[in-house]
């Protein structure tokens, strides 16, 4: 009984400068031992107790020790500093992948990471309640099944859905079943999306996650095989926010000086640009050309204008009348 009693009390020991402490809240001799008999009904003295405290530190554990009159103690072994663990929290809390529910399971487990006092901090300054957020409960389980089907080299069959005007969420593609060869998961403005060739449109699309009614099922057959010249990196760029299904084109903007920013924000520091004037630049990039980047020239109003090719320029016309028309 006193091994067993021996070994308890190193164990809660350790459990209380993990819990309890960092460099910024030591722990005296005297604390700990109050704490070993209020919280284990365990008494122990000054002597015992640092050799107590030795072990672990001999043990490997990351236990610090700060000598004075009387000693104190902290743990200094943890993985994440507090800043690392608040863009972590945000990250979490401000995802519109991840459900509410969710996230706030997810930010309890993040918070045991720390000690009590910072992540009673941290949690001071989490909001997520009223925030956009997924209703797909399935979300974990879908992104789980994704990944299994890629190292697998499996296809996968799921049913996407959309809403329509009473807010209903419906099956698209007549509700039937799309089948897609995995090749990657990307998580891109606060979505996660599966990039894969699509076996109905024979190309390679992109679908949200948070769409998938459920879990995908792993098909026994295997994955298409990316084309020679694919590359993840660049399709990444070229699909307009990862929002659009439609084929990339190659597209030529007149800029004015002033979007430069933007336009390597959105397309990267490599983007092709070229000075036309004191006052304007091209770039030319690779998008999808659809209602997301119609809306996100528009949005500039003027600054950016399509310059090539004919064709995108005048869907852009047609999508302007169309919004006129009453």
């Amino acid at each position: 009984m006193a091994v067993n009693g021996t070994k308890f009390r190193i164990l809660y020991l350790y459990q209380i400068l993990v819990r309890y402490s960092d460099a910024d809240h030591p722990i005296s001799t005297v604390e700990l031992t109050q704490m070993l008999k209020e919280k284990y009904n365990m008494d122990v003295n000054r002597n015992t107790l640092a050799n107590d405290l030795d072990i672990l530190r001999e043990s490997g554990l990351h236990i610090e020790v700060i000598r004075s009159t009387q000693n104190r103690y902290y743990y200094d072994g943890r993985i994440f500093d507090v800043p690392e663990l608040k863009l972590l929290v945000d990250a979490v809390s401000s995802s519109k992948f991840i459900t509410e529910r969710k996230s706030e399971q997810l930010i309890g487990k993040l918070l045991t990471l720390t000690n009590i006092d910072n992540a009673a901090k941290l949690r001071r300054h989490i909001y997520i309640s009223g925030r956009v957020k997924s209703d797909n409960e399935k979300g974990y389980y879908i992104v789980d099944a994704i990944n299994d089907a890629i190292d697998l080299k499996r296809k996968i069959s799921f049913l996407y859905t959309d809403y329509n005007g009473d807010k209903q969420r419906i099956i698209k593609h007549d509700g039937n079943p799309y089948i897609v060869s995995p090749y990657a998961l990307i998580w891109d403005g606060d979505y996660y999306y599966v990039i894969g060739h699509c076996d109905s449109h024979d190309k390679i699309q992109t679908f949200r996650l948070d769409r998938i009614e459920r879990q995908p099922e792993i098909l026994e057959e295997i994955i298409e095989p990316a084309p020679d010249e694919f590359n993840l990196a660049q399709y990444n760029k070229t699909v307009f926010r990862m929002y659009d299904t439609d084929e990339p084109v190659a597209v030529k903007l007149l800029c004015e000086n002033h979007v430069m920013k933007a336009i390597i924000d959105s397309f990267g520091l490599n983007v092709d640009t070229m000075k036309v004037d004191d006052d304007h630049f091209l770039a030319n990039v690779t998008v999808c050309a659809s209602p997301t980047f119609y809306c996100w020239i528009f949005g500039w109003c003027g600054a950016v204008k399509i310059q090539e090719p004919m064709s995108v320029k005048d869907e852009y016309k047609k999508m302007l009348k169309q919004a006129l028309k009453e």
